[in-house]
């Protein structure tokens, strides 16, 4: 079985981070694996474990995202993809980075492709579902539970205050959520392992593409960090008070009505 697993490096999101001239100063900044695609690497090394086949990651970007490559590696995936477009496209935007995928993958005869459901970095949750249409297979998202039986699939789909069971056939591509499973730390044996693992490096010419056939479709305007929140307010008194207090704040102060 071919499995494919698509994976994005991130910002941590535990560590704070500044802007600089509009964008996200990378100076001293740290980068993880997006938290949502370990689950797809995970689900990607029990489904193989379990029937049988090889995992390989592919990843869009440049020579820094070798740490996390290693990383989904020595968490048991069998080789990666790096697929380096340096400075010559904007991989920020989804068009251009599903565009890129399935160029690679059209010829792979994957059958099953895992990714996370969004990035936290962006969170526009749509490379995935992109590649999928690109492809012309199947897509499920938000999967917190998979199992596969033969060629079909079955995929528990976490949804707003519930879940939703669906079934699908092979080639498809599952995007992984919280709750999918609980990823595996890398040991020190998978990531002695990890750097002796074929990483294969290609470019945009090694895949028949021109800066023209992935040029981005949308424009970054602005970059900004949210306000910072500001303390709120306890009303007290009789309830009676306290209404026309907050409907005085709410129209003098806040604005909002």
């Amino acid at each position: 079985m071919n499995i494919y697993v698509l994976l994005k490096r991130t910002f941590d999101t535990e560590e704070k981070i500044s802007l600089s001239d509009g964008a996200v100063n990378e100076d001293g900044a740290k980068f993880i694996i997006n938290p949502y695609d370990e689950y797809a690497v995970e689900e990607a090394i029990v489904t193989r474990d379990a029937h049988g086949g090889e995992v390989t990651v592919i990843t869009v970007g440049n020579d820094e995202a070798e740490t996390e490559i290693r990383t989904a590696l020595a968490m048991g995936a069998d080789k990666a993809v790096l697929i380096n477009v340096e400075d010559d496209v904007d991989v920020r935007d989804q068009y251009t980075t599903a565009k890129v995928i399935a160029e690679y993958l059209k010829d792979k005869n994957a059958d099953l492709i895992f990714a996370g459901n969004s990035a936290v970095d962006n969170s526009t949750s749509q490379v995935g579902h992109r590649v999928a249409d690109l492809l012309g297979i199947p897509c499920v998202t938000s999967a917190i539970k998979f199992e596969l039986e033969g060629t079909t699939a079955t995929i528990t789909r976490d949804i707003e205050g519930d879940s939703e069971v669906v079934s699908a056939e092979l080639p498809m591509l599952v995007a992984a959520t919280q709750g999918l499973n609980e990823p595996r730390y890398p040991s020190l044996p998978g990531i002695m392992k990890a750097k002796k693992k074929p990483l294969e490096e290609l470019e945009l010419d090694d895949l028949d593409l021109e800066e023209d056939d992935v040029e981005g479709k949308t424009k970054t305007v602005e970059v900004f960090l949210p306000a910072e929140k500001t303390a709120g307010k306890v009303l007290s008194g009789e309830i009676a008070d306290q209404v026309k207090e907050l409907i005085d704040l709410l129209h003098n102060e806040a604005k909002v009505i």
